[in-house]
This record gives structure tokens, C-alpha cells and sequence, in this order.
């Protein structure tokens, strides 16, 4: 089992803390609010910003003096912006609204715009994945690695699919055009924190997504790389927290899916 520092312990129990709230509220959805925030199909609810003032207070508590970026609340915190908690409460809200048990908590920790430390509690499958650089990544208390697939062809992937609302629905129809040819199969659970701790379980080969948020991808950079894979951006760049997306995978198969990934684009 991992060597918890005290802000790992910190973010196991604000996300344990939070997931048990949304559990509840996943048991009576019939009766939660729900509003649109940019369109009809970006819908948040009570529980996301419920879930977050929750995750909010026991990081607080734990480290005062750090910066906070919530997806529900924005900006705020302590005036350390070196260090700084990256909160998504409810990531997957669509799955949850309708009943499916994929969606969880994220949070990670960046220090210097790095992410060091990061947890992804996905409460209704119980799994609680856990990463802290050096120190590898963790399952329930269980050491997990990335799998050994070296070709697209043998590997299944995951992706994200832009929604009512969402740009580059073009590009997606073109990576659709050159990968799924060529591939075991491609996957989307509908929420980022599932797929990116997936990749890092072994479960999917890679993972891939454009048009996404810090708080979206924070974790699960650190679980894949922790579990011994590679994550960069889309175009195979250093990967940017803040630049909006991310690619995944066990490494074996990054380089083949980058490629195809720019191609798509320049079409």
C-alpha cells in the first residue's frame, strides 16, 4: 500500500468524504435539482456543487495557505498559488443524472503547474485510485501498471465524443475514420476521471480527449504516469494542464495514435 504524505491523506478523504454525499443523492435522483450551465446538454446539479464546498472545507483544513481551482466554484483558496488543490466534484454529472453508476470524484495536487499528487474515487464501483509522484499508483490498497500492448491493432482505446454544443465534431468523425479500422476497439464511458484510471488499471490501452479542463485530466495524469505510462497532449507535446487536452496511454501505443491524432487534425 502506498506511504500516504499527509496532503494524499487529505485528498483520499475529501474525495471519500464527497463520493459518499453524491452516493446519497444518486440513490433519490428523481428529486434533485438540475440546471443547464452553458446548453442543454451541460447540465450540473446540487450534488456537483454540494460535493465540492465538501471536498473544499477538508482541503482547506488541511493546507490552508493553498490555491483552490474548483470546477463549480472557480478560483479561491490561500494566497500560495505555487501549490494549488484541482477539485472536479461530480466528473461524468450526464452518467449520474441518468442513472449510471461512471462517474466520480477527481483532485488532484500541482505544485508549479505539475501535478504531483492525484485521486480518482469512483464511488458506486468502489474503486479508489490513488497516485503521489515516486510512489507509484494504487487500486484499494493494490499496486496497478499500465498494460503492454505495443500495437493499435491489439489495443483498445478510449476516447471523449464533443457533445451538443462542443467544437471539433469534425475532427472526431475524421479520428473515428482512421482509428476504428485499425484498432480492437474504441470506448467512451462518458466521464474522463473513469477512462484516465482505466489506462492507468490496464483496462484501456489509451485514452484520448480534446476540449477538456485542468480539473477534468489533473488526476489522472499522475495515476498514468505513476502506473508507467505516458501522457501528453494531443499533439504530442509537453503536456499543459490548461491547454484544453490530453492523450494517454500504456505508452507502447503512443507514438501510432499520436500520429494518427495529428493526422485527423490537419485533414
Amino acid at each position: 500500500m502506498i506511504d500516504p504524505s499527509e496532503d494524499l491523506k487529505a485528498m483520499i478523504e475529501a474525495a471519500k468524504t464527497a463520493g459518499a454525499g453524491l452516493e446519497r443523492h444518486f440513490a433519490q435522483l428523481a428529486h434533485l435539482t438540475v440546471r443547464s450551465k452553458t446548453g442543454p446538454a451541460d447540465m450540473v446539479s446540487i450534488a456537483d456543487e454540494e460535493a465540492e464546498v465538501t471536498a473544499r472545507g477538508i482541503l482547506a483544513r488541511a493546507q490552508p495557505s493553498y490555491a483552490f481551482l474548483g470546477e463549480e466554484g472557480g478560483i479561491g483558496g490561500g494566497d500560495d498559488q505555487s501549490q494549488q488543490w484541482i477539485v472536479d466534484p461530480l466528473d461524468g454529472t450526464t452518467n449520474f443524472l441518468f442513472g449510471s453508476p461512471l462517474w466520480g470524484v477527481n483532485i488532484a495536487l500541482a505544485r508549479e503547474g505539475q501535478v504531483v499528487a492525484g485521486v480518482t474515487y469512483i464511488p458506486v464501483l468502489n474503486e479508489l485510485y490513488v497516485a503521489e509522484t515516486g510512489k507509484g499508483c494504487w487500486l484499494n490498497g493494490e499496486r496497478v501498471r499500465v498494460s503492454n500492448r505495443a500495437a493499435l491493432v491489439e489495443s483498445v482505446l478510449a476516447c471523449g465524443i464533443p457533445f451538443a454544443g462542443k467544437p471539433d465534431h469534425p475532427v472526431f468523425a475524421r479520428e473515428m475514420a482512421l482509428l476504428s479500422a485499425d484498432v480492437a476497439g474504441i470506448r467512451r464511458t462518458g466521464a474522463c476521471a473513469v477512462d484516465m484510471a482505466w489506462v492507468a488499471a490496464g483496462r484501456w490501452d489509451a485514452y484520448w480527449e480534446r476540449c477538456l479542463n485542468a480539473w477534468d485530466m489533473g488526476p489522472g495524469i499522475i495515476l498514468v504516469e505513476e502506473a508507467g505510462g505516458r501522457a501528453t497532449g494531443v499533439d504530442g507535446g509537453p503536456l499543459d494542464l490548461h491547454a484544453g487536452h490530453v492523450c494517454v496511454s500504456n505508452g507502447g501505443v503512443h507514438d501510432a495514435l499520436i500520429e494518427r491524432l495529428n493526422t485527423a487534425l490537419k485533414e
